[in-house]
């Protein structure tokens, strides 16, 4: 297995139930709900990401022909200092296309706690310790439980209680990003406190200046 990376590097993690955290990110390539070209947007499933996973040309990226070259990739850009609390997020584009058992078991062999970030059209590996879904309306969602669901809002056809049923420990609703933020995230609000089960999620390293 050749895993496709397109970015590792050492950050605090900006969303979600984990946000200020410190994390090792490791972003795969490619995606199964848009090519990442800026040409085929308006045909994605997927309209609205803003997240740079073409290539493997990031910082850290390449290609790792093993799970164990990936797995000291990881360790390489975590603190030498700092050998308790390691936590990986593994991210993309939509990580499940790549990341299987033999990965998340090299990353727990170095000491990394795994998260993932995944639009929940995969069946995920065993051994994920923090699984966190995401899903965009239009895509067939297989993943129904896990520790976070955190839903971009407002989507078309997107009306959070259609989720709720599912068996998360978690629901965040996060406003979508774009010309519209402003309008979103009040939207957000209002839903959140009109609906107390789900949990106002912003993008914290967007205010930081942080990747």
């Amino acid at each position: 297995m050749t895993y496709l990376i397109k970015e590792i590097f050492y950050t605090l993690q900006g969303e979600g139930s984990h946000a200020g955290r410190p994390a090792v990110f490791c972003r795969f390539s490619r995606c199964n709900l848009w090519t990442g070209l800026e040409k085929d947007r308006s045909r994605a499933i997927c309209q609205f990401c803003d997240t740079d996973f073409v290539g493997t040309d990031g910082e850290g990226g390449g290609r790792f022909a093993s799970a164990e070259s990936l797995a000291r990739a990881v360790e390489q850009v975590w603190p030498s200092t700092a050998m308790e609390h390691r936590f990986v997020v593994c991210t993309g584009g939509e990580p499940l296309l790549q990341l299987d058992d033999g990965a998340v078991q090299a990353l727990h062999a170095k000491g990394f706690e795994v998260a993932v970030e995944t639009n929940g059209t995969r069946v995920p590996p065993q051994g994920i310790d923090w699984l966190c879904v995401s899903p965009k309306i239009g895509s067939d969602l297989v993943v129904t439980s896990g520790q976070e669901l955190k839903l971009v809002y407002p989507q078309l056809g997107g009306e959070p209680s259609q989720f709720e049923h599912l068996n998360f420990q978690n629901f965040r609703l996060q406003p979508m990003d774009g010309p519209d933020i402003e309008a979103n995230t009040r939207a957000t609000v209002e839903y959140c406190m009109k609906n107390p089960r789900w949990m106002f999620s912003l993008q914290t390293h967007k205010y930081l200046g942080i990747q």
